[in-house]
């Protein structure tokens, strides 16, 4: 338990229903749908539409969606969905380096691969949901017609993205306000987005990515030297997958299978596991030396190998192979950060949110939506009101990488939601935002919970670090203490101070013998837990 003299929240409890998100307006959002039968899909969908709208920067519905949805908390019935998009069908690399583009740019057309988003809403809201997807965006339409006031990390964000916001007409015309970035408590409408969002919820995924929503898209990303087409909306289509899994000390932990970075976690857990946690304090400088190596040599594993399952052979079982994760375990120095990342040799067989929601029936969702950067590519198409993201920006432009942009490819996928499950049922549905960070992300919440008896707020309370992929620098939180940042870097670890707090999380833990449902949200969001 937290010491209730110091600043900091107690986990939420509720017997019925909960919902954790960034944002109160969207957590509400989602406890209204329940109060009104709607599931915890339902639920899920119509929280993250809202926050498509009141935090514009983190996520939209011109960007992607992956989610876990267990129907009665029955882990064998769960479904996963990967719902991100794919890059235009004449997109090649041949194409991009005949024109001289040797990597993808955030704020250029070719950064946008089609949004998967709004056909996984839909497909999910059809194949699962209670209610119809008209009557759960409601919320979401009225605050983009009515008006929401900005909160404050809100503000804090899109301040950040001023130049990129003069830099694109539309973004600027909806987002500036006498060529400033909005303030906290604010007023702020998106009439477009209004309308495109009332034309989806009265039509359907056909409204989205045919006609003249798509049309408007297509013509922006067109007009910048695009290669989309209507053709490559329409075509759109999400699927669902078989999750990929570990045991982590007795609970089973799921992902969803690579083009995204959730085998990352599920590798970082497992190396883990081989830590000796006894006596030791998860905010010592021996824990996190441990924790920033492994990072780094499992992020190196995802920048060779993580990309799209149907175009490059992506050595699944020798990343998640306790072989690997010892060896990775045993190149670690105790006592001194290491210079040269070790190389291995795989076997022949070889700014987002996160949204969790348990109904009174038990029914669980992790549900992560994003546009990846904050604001995505800050592209906005001029009609709909539709910010675009920036997800082909992880896309490499050579042509023997497995990440290699090509046709119809998904791009590395960095939003991973996650679920814990103990004997057949659901523990948790949890999700950790912020880009890179969300595979570490997941292993720090996850063995703070698990390895040193934290509760599910304090574990997301904690400070945080996080090693840079492909860097020998060390970002931390103000919050770390001084005497712990100076040990580190006697270690040889390139220590800098986080440019803004790391990542986000939330998350709701089950306790099926009491009938408790116990919710946490990350401080450094606006957002909450409320449950009834």
């Amino acid at each position: 338990m937290r010491n209730l003299e110091f600043p900091g929240r107690s986990p939420v409890l509720a017997p019925n229903g909960m919902a954790a998100t960034s944002h109160p307006l969207a957590t509400q959002t989602a406890i209204d749908i329940l109060k009104q039968g709607g599931n915890a899909l339902d639920a899920a969908i119509g929280a993250c539409a809202v926050q498509c709208v009141v935090e514009p920067h983190s996520t939209g519905i011109g960007g992607d969606c992956f989610c876990f949805y267990a129907p009665g908390g029955d882990i064998n019935s769960m479904v996963s969905f990967n719902g991100s998009g794919k890059a235009p069908a004449v997109a090649s690399a041949d194409w991009y380096l005949s024109q001289s583009i040797t990597s993808i740019e955030r704020q250029s057309p070719h950064s946008v691969t089609v949004p998967g988003a709004v056909d996984a809403w839909c497909r999910l809201n059809k194949d699962h949901g209670h209610l119809s997807l008209e009557q759960i965006l409601q919320p979401a339409i009225r605050y983009a017609s009515e008006g929401y006031p900005i909160s404050p990390r809100v503000s804090y964000d899109q301040a950040k993205q001023l130049d990129l916001l003069r830099n694109d007409a539309n973004a600027g015309e909806v987002f500036l306000v006498d060529g400033k970035t909005l303030v906290t408590g604010q007023m702020h409408h998106q009439p477009k987005l209004a309308t495109t969002l009332k034309r989806i919820g009265e039509s359907g995924r056909d409204a989205f990515y045919t006609g003249e929503i798509a049309e408007d898209i297509v013509g922006y990303l067109q007009s910048l030297g695009g290669l989309h087409t209507m053709d490559d909306f329409a075509s759109a289509a999400g699927e669902y997958v078989d999750p990929i899994s570990t045991v982590y000390k007795g609970h089973s932990v799921y992902q969803i299978p690579p083009n995204g970075q959730g085998i990352i976690a599920l590798q970082l857990l497992n190396i883990a596991s081989g830590f000796d946690v006894s006596g030791v304090d998860p905010m010592s400088v021996e824990r996190l030396h441990l924790e920033i190596e492994s990072s780094r040599m499992a992020y190196n594993d995802r920048n060779l190998y993580v990309a799209d399952m149907a175009h490059s052979d992506v050595p699944v079982d020798w990343l998640l192979s306790d072989e690997h994760a010892s060896e990775l375990r045993n190149s670690i120095n105790p006592d001194a950060a290491m210079q040269d990342l070790p190389s291995f040799t795989a076997k022949p067989h070889q700014s987002t949110v996160t949204i969790s929601v348990v109904d009174k029936d038990r029914n669980c969702c992790s549900f992560i939506n994003s546009i990846f950067h904050s604001f995505g590519s800050v592209q906005m198409a001029p009609k709909s009101g539709v910010m675009l993201h920036n997800r082909g920006e992880s896309f490499v432009v050579d042509p023997d990488h497995p990440n290699c942009i090509a046709p119809g490819k998904r791009p590395m996928h960095t939003i991973i939601p996650g679920m814990v499950a103990r004997n057949g049922k659901v523990e948790m549905p949890y999700g950790v935002m912020g880009g890179h960070y969300q595979s570490y992300g997941h292993m720090q919440f996850l063995t703070r919970m698990i390895d040193f008896d934290k509760d599910i707020q304090e574990a997301q309370d904690m400070p945080r670090v996080f090693p840079q992929p492909g860097e020998n620098t060390v970002e931390y939180e103000s919050s770390l203490p001084d005497s712990t940042v100076a040990a580190l870097q006697a270690l040889g670890h390139k220590m800098v101070p986080a440019s803004a707090p790391i990542g986000g999380s939330q998350a709701i833990s089950i306790d099926w013998q009491d009938g408790v449902l116990a919710g946490g949200s990350d401080p450094r969001k606006d957002g909450c837990a409320i449950g009834y």
